[in-house]
């Protein structure tokens, strides 16, 4: 398993972010061509996935890892829950319904959503 992210490195990662919004912005001024500032918009949504993602490992780390035997799946299912929220494509849908209920695609055979 691959060394978990610091809280430092997330700030870089956001930093870097940042200063890619900033050098978008200054393109848009500059009129830069439509494609080089779609690419550098696509870099953007890359970094900002690439964290949220590292934040989501972190959050499984402490609380499904950590949690009473008894409470790992739901755990889990919360985790779920909270990257569908964040991406709702990662799956191939729209993520969860409005309820906060996964779709019936990913629950168990003959498990309902409660």
């Amino acid at each position: 398993m691959p060394d978990m992210a610091s809280p430092e490195q997330l700030r870089a990662r956001l930093s870097r972010i940042e200063g890619q919004i900033r050098g978008i912005a200054k393109m848009l001024e500059s009129d830069r061509q439509c494609e080089d500032v779609v690419t550098q918009l696509m870099a953007v949504r890359s970094g900002i996935d690439t964290v949220g993602a590292l934040i989501l490992d972190l959050h499984m780390c402490a609380c499904v890892d950590k949690a009473d035997p008894g409470n790992r799946v739901e755990s889990l299912r919360d985790s779920m829950r909270m990257w569908w929220r964040f991406a709702p494509g990662a799956a191939g849908f729209g993520g969860v319904g409005p309820d906060g209920e996964l779709p019936p695609a990913v629950l168990p055979p003959g498990a309902s959503a409660q």
